[in-house]
This record gives C-alpha cells, structure tokens and sequence, in this order.
C-alpha cells in the first residue's frame, strides 16, 4: 500500500496573486542526499517530466518527521513541489515502489544500486530538461534489483550499456571496425554475445554465459562508460562481481 504525507501547515501558505496554488507533481527516483542546516535536506531526484530535480526537504531529518524515511536513495516516489527561488520545496511524498527495502541489506544488490544512481546523476546533467527513457531505465534497473532475481553485476551491466545508448554513447558491439588501434581488445565471441544480450534484454542468452565472459564485459562496459565521462565513478570499484551464475 502506498503511503503519503506531506509538510503539514506549509501548503496553505503557497499560493500566486491569483490565488491558485503555485504546486507541481511528478514522479522520481532519489538519486542522492545532502544535509542542510540542522534539520534539512537537499534532495536530488531523476524525475519522469521534469528530469533531474533538485529540492529542500524540510526537517525530515527530525525522529518526528512523517516522510524522511521516503526520501532516500533509492526510494521511487510520487512528490510535490512547491517552485523556490533558488531551489524546490518538497510539501508532500507518496511511495511508489519500496525499492530500497529489496536492496539496501544486500551487499552486491546495494553497491550495483549506487552504481545506477551516481551514473544517472552523472548522465542529467541539466537540471528541468527531459529524461524520461533515462527516469525508466533507472527505475527498471532498481525494480530488477530490489526483486533479487537477477545477478546484480548483470543487472548493472545492462543498465550501463543502455544508459550510453541513451546518452549516444552506445558500443559497436556488432558492426566490424574497419581500422583497429593499437592496443585495442579483442572480446571472444561469448563476449560479443553476453554484451548484445544485455543491450537488448535477452536474459536467458546472458544468464548461460560464463562467468570469464561476465567479468569481461563488466571490465569493457566500465572502461567505456569512464571514458566518456572523463571521470571514474566512486561507487563503481565497490561493485562486488560475483565469481558465478
């Protein structure tokens, strides 16, 4: 059952000239967390309309506040906002999905999760542009892991490759290259295989590879993603990669 509640005796004072209530809904996933002041927090979301997010939640900090425990990374909520100067403000939270209940006790489960985030966060770098296919891809990749159903490392892999996609980053995974560098790998035919599989969504292909080819394509998908991010991701080196299937 989804659970709702809101900033009580803020709302009322938020209203235009006009006197419509100057409110916004959508639906997000929290991305991050950041303290502010003695009782507050900024909170970053990947929404469905209105792309990345950045909004105040006030006191949720307190023992006493009603959704605190909402606005975690993670956690796939139904928020309202209320337009700031500078930043949003958060009046009132409704659960979607509990993901972070099927994650955060799970290890490889957690470190794969914080991998999917930190790369979303990375990839919505403008604030309020549209990103609704990457809103999907992150919500999808979490449902897969909060389930447990799936290997996380495959799950991230997955997730990784369709996220470049998005960003036009994609691997020719099938196409020949017509000139190859020095230095460059060669992946055996299971890799080429496990990395097709993972972009397009075929899991009985992906779960049968070995687990050589499952750190292989882990190894090449976390290469190139840090290559064209220019940076290394810091939750990407705790990613536990499990030995088998």
């Amino acid at each position: 059952m989804a659970c709702c509640a809101s900033a009580g005796g803020l709302v009322g004072g938020w209203w235009d000239d006009d006197g419509v209530a100057n409110l916004y809904r959508d639906t997000g996933v929290v991305l991050r967390v950041h303290k502010l002041g003695e009782a507050d927090r900024i909170i970053t979301l990947l929404t469905r309309r209105n792309g990345k997010v950045r909004a105040v939640a006030r006191g949720v900090r307190r023992t006493t506040s009603r959704f605190g425990a909402r606005l975690e990374p993670f956690c796939h909520v139904d928020v309202q906002f209320y337009p700031g100067r500078s930043l949003d403000v958060i009046t009132q939270v409704q659960t979607v999905d509990a993901f972070a209940q099927g994650i955060v006790s799970d290890y490889p489960r957690y470190t794969a999760a914080a991998a999917v985030v930190e790369t979303a966060d990375r990839l919505a770098a403008e604030e309020r542009e549209p990103a609704t296919r990457l809103y999907l891809l992150v919500a999808g990749a979490l449902r897969a892991l909060s389930a447990g159903e799936r290997d996380p490392s495959l799950v991230l892999d997955a997730f990784l490759l369709r996220a470049m996609a998005y960003a036009g980053w994609a691997p020719a995974i099938t196409e020949c290259a017509g000139c190859r560098p020095a230095g460059a790998v060669s992946p055996s035919p299971e890799v080429i295989r496990l990395l097709g599989a993972l972009l397009h969504g075929d899991w009985e292909v992906a779960e049968r590879c070995q687990p050589s080819a499952r750190r292989d394509v882990s190894g090449l998908v976390a290469a190139h993603l840090q290559w064209h991010l220019e940076r290394q991701l810091r939750s990407l080196p705790l990613v536990e990669r499990r030995a088998g299937g």
